[in-house]
């Protein structure tokens, strides 16, 4: 006899089936679009996405539909592909550091522990999606969204770690002397 479930699949065998992730999203902004047509006007969104692990990689996407879920849908789904590793120092950042893109310019710092994350709107996102627990961040440059986040992203690529520093400039990181020399 036939089992009666053989060929379908339950809710749960999709779960158990479907890739784990462990990375977080963040809905950055939403913009509703018009389109002025001979009946009215016909609406389509747009998202802004940041995801991250929490453990050094970060990563944003657009998405583009007449939906607002299948929007965001779309932009979840480029953020993971588009995500990137960054140099973190314990919960901060290693050093002092300015991003741009476009027209967004945005100046991120280290900060002792404890201070917390002081910074607003996209910036915020990327620096907790990142895994970051404390630094300062300032924007600089223009307001819009998708800029300010890319300048982030840019930002935080642009981070070194001590070693990879020492290596670029030939100095052996075994022997504080060579520093001070």
């Amino acid at each position: 006899m036939a089992n009666p479930n053989q060929g379908r699949r339950n809710d749960r065998d999709r779960a158990d089936k479907g890739p784990k992730s462990d990375t977080t999203e963040k809905v950055v902004f939403i913009n509703r679009c018009a389109k002025v047509v001979k009946g009215g006007r016909r609406f389509s969104f747009s998202a802004l996405i940041v995801a991250g692990d929490h453990k050094g990689k970060v990563g944003c996407g657009f998405g583009k539909a007449n939906e607002v879920s299948e929007a965001i849908r779309k932009a979840s789904d480029a953020a993971r592909k588009s995500m990137v590793a960054v140099a973190l120092r314990e919960n901060s950042i290693p050093h002092e550091v300015i991003g741009e893109y476009g027209g967004g310019r945005v100046l991120l710092r280290p900060a002792s522990p404890g201070t917390g994350i002081i910074a607003g709107g996209g910036v915020r996102a990327v620096v907790e999606a990142a895994g970051i627990k404390d630094v300062l961040a300032k924007s600089l440059g223009s307001d819009n969204h998708a800029n300010v986040v890319k300048a982030t992203i840019e930002a935080l690529l642009a981070l070194r770690q001590k070693d990879q520093i020492y290596t670029l400039r030939g100095i052996k990181s075994s022997t504080p002397e060579a520093v001070i020399a």
